[in-house]
């Protein structure tokens, strides 16, 4: 299989694995969580050359600690929550018996970046560095894209034999397409009266990231981010932070994008990732393709203004208080 599919195909069922964790119902998120605690134990080893083991074959209900590596001394915490609260709980604990381990915390559905710039109280001195030491998917989706095409198609066999065949693309079921519904309802010819972001701090993250060629993109269809934050309100009341899955659907595509690319062709390869992820959603109601490629535009731009996609310069605020 070419190496861009086994790629394609890995993201996919880690976002979508990611995605039914987020969004699990309560009585089901412990099942959930013990199911995922034992997927990524073989899916490290896979990725990393690891020899993990569940903590709880040998000490059961430990705490702070679900997958360990007696021989690599690492020890790791999985968990559906990313907060320093979180990282911080497990290293207060009780882990003198692993003096000399590395501590690793992963992720499982929601990004972590913001957390490897943080630091930490570290009371029994295990190894722990947040900015290699803390995964999530879109650190683990960029090692995937740096190996060799022998380690993908492993991973790719793996992954589909633990969470299924190759996606057919009428399987797919995303809220992408569902925003897309909503917008695609609205008048875009109408300016929107409710601009409440500070354009020059747009101008300044445009500068920051060398976005030439896509700062007329990004000046245009800036005008709607009072529009789509109204349209955000209310898909959420569909369901409790809907817009968050697909804003972090967005994120997921330009953390996987931007390992080859960067600037204006990481701006447009996102804007057409996107696309493609909606075209492929079964609950994606077909409009002509310049309708679906301005919704687009527009919600990348939009996910641009909200410091989800992009670096931004020191200092950047960019709504008014």
């Amino acid at each position: 299989m070419h190496r861009m599919n086994n790629f394609n195909y890995i993201e996919e069922k880690l976002s979508v694995l990611a995605y039914r964790i987020e969004t699990r119902g309560k009585l089901n998120i412990l099942d959930m969580h013990l199911h995922s605690e034992d997927f990524y134990l073989h899916f490290l080893n896979e990725l990393y050359g690891w020899q993990l083991k569940n903590l709880n074959i040998f000490k059961p209900n430990t705490e702070a600690i679900d997958l360990i590596d007696l021989n690599c001394k690492i020890v790791i915490q999985v968990s559906a929550t990313a907060s320093k609260h979180k990282v911080e709980t497990a290293l207060s604990k009780n882990l003198s018996a692993y003096g000399g381990y590395t501590f690793i915390f992963i992720s499982i559905s929601k990004d972590a970046s913001k957390l490897r710039k943080k630091i930490y109280k570290n009371a029994h001195n295990l190894i722990f560095d947040p900015s290699s030491h803390i995964l999530d998917i879109p650190s683990l989706l960029k090692r995937i894209a740096s190996i060799g095409i022998n380690e993908q198609k492993r991973l790719y066999e793996f992954i589909k034999k633990e969470l299924g065949e190759e996606i057919s693309p009428l399987k797919i079921e995303t809220n992408l397409a569902l925003i897309i519904d909503l917008l695609a309802k609205e008048d875009w010819n109408q300016r929107d009266s409710d601009l409440e972001i500070k354009s020059y701090e747009i101008e300044r993250k445009i500068a920051y990231n060398k976005l030439n060629a896509a700062k007329n993109s990004i000046e245009d269809y800036i005008i709607h981010y009072g529009r789509v934050d109204k349209i955000y309100s209310e898909f959420n009341k569909q369901g409790v932070n809907k817009s968050s899955s697909v804003l972090a659907s967005i994120r997921r595509i330009y953390f996987a994008s931007k390992t080859n690319l960067s600037d204006d062709n990481l701006f447009y390869e996102i804007i057409e990732r996107v696309v493609d992820r909606i075209k492929t959603s079964a609950n994606y109601n077909s409009i002509p393709y310049e309708e679906l490629e301005l919704c687009v535009n527009i919600l990348v731009v939009d996910a641009f203004i909200r410091c989800k996609i992009f670096e931004n310069p020191d200092g950047y605020i960019y709504a008014n208080s």
